[in-house]
C-alpha cells in the first residue's frame, strides 16, 4: 500500500492516495456520484478520467479509504487557494454509506490541512442534496458563498501554542488584534493568573485604544475608545456574574456591533452575543521543550518555566471561515510545535 496510512476508523484504512492509485480513486468516484440523483446542471464528476484524477493527485493529493482491501471512499484535494485546502469529489461507495467513511476522511483531511500549515478548509455542496448540506453543517462547516444552487462551505482550523512569558502573551494579543473588526466577540477563559488580562492588553494595544486596559472585575465592563479610526474595545469581566441572564443585564448587545468585545470568564455565557466568536482559552502548566519529533526534553530550572501558558484559539461561525488565523498567530517555525501543543490542549480539555 502506498502513501501514509492513518489509524483505523471502525476497521477502515484511510491513507494518502498516490497517483498510482488513480484507478481506484476513480472507481469510487463513479460508484458514488453514479448513485446520486440527476442534478441541473449535472455534476461533472462522471467526466473524470484516470488521467484527470492522476493529475489532481500529483498536484494536491487526496485520500483513499479501504475496508478489507476494497476501496470504498475517496477524496481529491484542491490547493488552488492560498492558505486553504479544498475537498473535491468526496465519495463513498453506496454499499458502505453507514460505516463512517466520510467522517473518517474529513477528520484525516482536516489534519492534513493543519500539518500543511493552512488556515482552513472548504468545499462546494449542492443545495439540492439536503443530506449532504446537513452532514457538513453538523461538522461545523459554514456556508460562506452561493453560486446558483451551489453552496461553498468553509471551516477555519483552530490552533494551540505556548506563550513562555507575559510579553509573549501580550504580543499574541497584539497580533490577534490585526484580524479583528467591529462586531467581533472573544470569549476568554482560564484560571486565575492564566494571563487573560495580559492578552487583552495586547489586543487593546494592537487596536490602538485608550488605556490602561486593566481587569474590570469590580465595574464588570469597561469601554476603551479607539485613539484612531478603529473600533473601541469593550472589556468585560464575567467572574462575578451568575450566568447568561446577568450578562444580558449589562446590555452589551447595543455595543457589540460597533466594538471588539472581550469577555473574560465568559465561557457558557457570552457565546450568544454573536453568531460568530473566538473561543480563547489560557492554561498554566509546567514548561516542556517540544522537539519536531514530539519528544519532551527535561524541564529546566530557569524562572521563565513557571510562566508558561498554553493558549488555544477556536473560531466559531462563518465570520472566521476565510480569516488567516493560524498563519497570522503562528510564526512559520512554530507550526510544527503548534500541532504538538494542540495535542496537549486536547488532552487538557
Amino acid at each position: 500500500m502506498n502513501g501514509t496510512t492513518y489509524p483505523n476508523f471502525h476497521a477502515l484504512n484511510v491513507f494518502d492516495a498516490t497517483p498510482d492509485r488513480a484507478a481506484d480513486v476513480l472507481s469510487v468516484i463513479r460508484r458514488s456520484f453514479g448513485a446520486r440523483p440527476t442534478l441541473d446542471p449535472p455534476s461533472t464528476a462522471m467526466t473524470e478520467t484516470i488521467e484527470s484524477v492522476r493529475a489532481a493527485l500529483e498536484q494536491a493529493g487526496g485520500l483513499l479509504v479501504e475496508r478489507r482491501g476494497k476501496p470504498i471512499g475517496a477524496m481529491l484535494y484542491d490547493a488552488s487557494r492560498p492558505g486553504l485546502l479544498g475537498f473535491r469529489r468526496v465519495s463513498v461507495d453506496p454499499d458502505h454509506q453507514d460505516r463512517g467513511v466520510a467522517s473518517a476522511m474529513v477528520g484525516v483531511a482536516e489534519d492534513t490541512a493543519e500539518e500543511r500549515g493552512l488556515d482552513g478548509v472548504w468545499l462546494d455542496v449542492r443545495e439540492e442534496l439536503p443530506e449532504n448540506v446537513t452532514f457538513w453543517a453538523r461538522r461545523r462547516y459554514f456556508p460562506v458563498r452561493r453560486d446558483g444552487t451551489t453552496l461553498e462551505f468553509g471551516k477555519p482550523l483552530w490552533l494551540a501554542r505556548e506563550l513562555p512569558t507575559a510579553d509573549d502573551a501580550h504580543d499574541f494579543g497584539a497580533r490577534l488584534a490585526t484580524l479583528l473588526r467591529p462586531g467581533d466577540v472573544i470569549v476568554m477563559s482560564g484560571g486565575l493568573g492564566a494571563g487573560k488580562t495580559t492578552l487583552t492588553q495586547g489586543i487593546g494595544d494592537g487596536l490602538g485604544v485608550r488605556g490602561p486596559v486593566t481587569s474590570p472585575t469590580f465595574v464588570l465592563a469597561r469601554t476603551h475608545p479607539n485613539l484612531g479610526d478603529g473600533p473601541p474595545l469593550v472589556h468585560v469581566d464575567a467572574y462575578r456574574l451568575g450566568g447568561a441572564l446577568e450578562l444580558d443585564d449589562l446590555d452589551l448587545d447595543t455595543a457589540t456591533e460597533d466594538s471588539v468585545t472581550v469577555v473574560e470568564w465568559g465561557e457558557g455565557m457570552a457565546e450568544d452575543l454573536s453568531d460568530s466568536w473566538l473561543e480563547v482559552r489560557l492554561e498554566r502548566r509546567a514548561a516542556t521543550v517540544l522537539d519536531p519529533l514530539g519528544a519532551e526534553a527535561p524541564e529546566r530550572d530557569d524562572a521563565t518555566d513557571h510562566d508558561v501558558r498554553l493558549v488555544t484559539v477556536k473560531p466559531h461561525g462563518a465570520r472566521w471561515a476565510r480569516v488567516p488565523l493560524r498563519s497570522t498567530l503562528l510564526e512559520p517555525d512554530a507550526i510544527t510545535h503548534s500541532v504538538q501543543a494542540r495535542g496537549l490542549g486536547e488532552a487538557m480539555a
